[in-house]
Parts: structure tokens; C-alpha cells; sequence
């Protein structure tokens, strides 16, 4: 099943639970099993990556701190915002994780331009941006050559946790939303559009709308 990518959307979700999950497909999976990504979105968490330092966390007030096996340093996840986890057997589409991180990457980047919203990568720092601030944050786990966890994407969301931590590690980061820059927006619209360039820039010829089978 290497030209076919399921979908799953799976509404809100509990970040632990989530994890579990995640964790469980990607050590249960073989190289039968049909490549995924996961649509969703977390009640309000901040999770701290697998190489998280304690003080990029500097208020957290009620929002529990998770601990995650996912890379990077800490950030926040709640309502408004996408999630896209990627469970991708990268052996067999013959790609390493620099390209699968530049693909993801380039998939929000053209996302954002289909709203005439100028996204770039950085080199020095995973994710995407505009105009100098946040939209997108990337924190993935490969194991066994299969990617879990994936991305965050801002889409229209209480920013005001973000000010409570140290975003990704870096002092004083600005962060954004689409809804800053288009009105009105809907995660729906943003589902409907994203879906369509992953498959392009993953290159998967087709496309499957699975059950949740998590």
C-alpha cells in the first residue's frame, strides 16, 4: 500500500491518549501497513519534546505539561489549532527525514499561499513563519525508519498560552495565526485545502478516507 495515504480525522483529542496511540501503530505496524496521516485537535496542553529544558517553561498556570517522546523543545497545543500527525513508512516512499521535514514543511508553506499568505521555512529553527513570527511547529519521532507525531498549525486560537512558555526553546518568539491574516477562516476550510497538497508533496497517487481505527 505504498501509493495509498489514509486519512483519519479524529475531532478533538486528549494529547496523552493521543500519544499512546501514535506509539502503539507506529510499534504494531509492518511493511503492509497502509501509510496515515492523523487530523486533529488537543484540549489545551503544553508538551515538552524529548530534549525539553524546564525553563522554556516559565507560567503554566492550569494548563497541564505533558512530557513527549516527539522532538524539539516545548509548545502549546489547544482548540483552533490543526494537528497533523504523519505516520509514514519512510524507507518505502524512498525518502529521508531532512526531505520528509522539507516536504511538511513546503506542504503548510503552499497552504498559506493559497490565501496569498507569504510562509518560509528556516533552516535554523524547524517550522514555518511569516513575517518574522510562528504559525506552524514541527516536532516528529523516527523509529524503526517510520515517522509519528508531526505538526501544529495555527489556524484561529487563544495565542495567550503562548506567552507562558518559551516557544520551541526561543526567548521572546513571536507567535501567529492564520485568522490574523484571513477573515473569515474554519479549520473545515483549512482540512479541506491541506489534505489535497500533503498527498502532492508526499506523492501519494491516492487518497483513502479511513475509520478511526485507533
Amino acid at each position: 500500500m505504498s501509493d495509498t495515504l489514509e486519512v483519519l480525522e479524529l475531532g478533538m483529542q486528549d494529547y496523552t491518549s493521543c500519544m499512546h496511540k501514535l506509539r502503539e501503530f507506529t510499534t504494531n505496524r509492518d511493511k503492509h501497513t497502509t501509510d496515515q496521516i492523523w487530523i486533529l485537535q488537543h484540549h489545551p496542553v503544553f508538551t515538552q519534546g524529548q530534549a525539553g529544558k524546564p525553563e522554556h517553561i516559565l507560567n503554566p498556570g492550569d494548563i497541564p505539561i505533558v512530557q513527549s517522546d516527539r522532538g524539539g523543545q516545548v509548545t502549546y497545543h489547544g482548540p483552533g489549532q490543526l494537528i497533523v500527525y504523519f505516520l509514514i513508512d519512510l524507507p518505502r516512499k524512498r525518502i529521508n527525514v531532512r526531505n520528509f521535514i522539507d516536504s511538511i514543511q513546503q506542504s503548510v508553506i503552499s497552504l498559506l499561499a493559497s490565501y496569498d499568505i507569504q510562509g518560509y521555512s528556516d533552516p535554523e529553527a524547524p517550522g514555518v513563519y511569516v513575517e518574522g513570527k510562528k504559525l506552524c511547529s514541527i516536532g516528529v519521532r523516527v523509529r524503526k525508519g517510520c515517522t509519528y507525531h508531526g505538526i501544529s498549525l495555527n489556524v484561529d486560537m487563544d495565542l495567550e498560552p503562548f506567552k507562558r512558555i518559551n516557544p520551541c526553546g526561543y526567548t521572546g518568539m513571536e507567535i501567529s495565526q492564520i485568522s490574523n491574516y484571513v477573515q473569515p477562516i474554519s479549520m473545515a476550510a483549512i482540512i479541506e485545502r491541506v489534505i489535497p497538497i500533503i498527498q502532492n508533496k508526499l506523492s501519494y497517487p491516492t487518497i483513502k478516507y479511513a475509520k478511526d481505527q485507533t
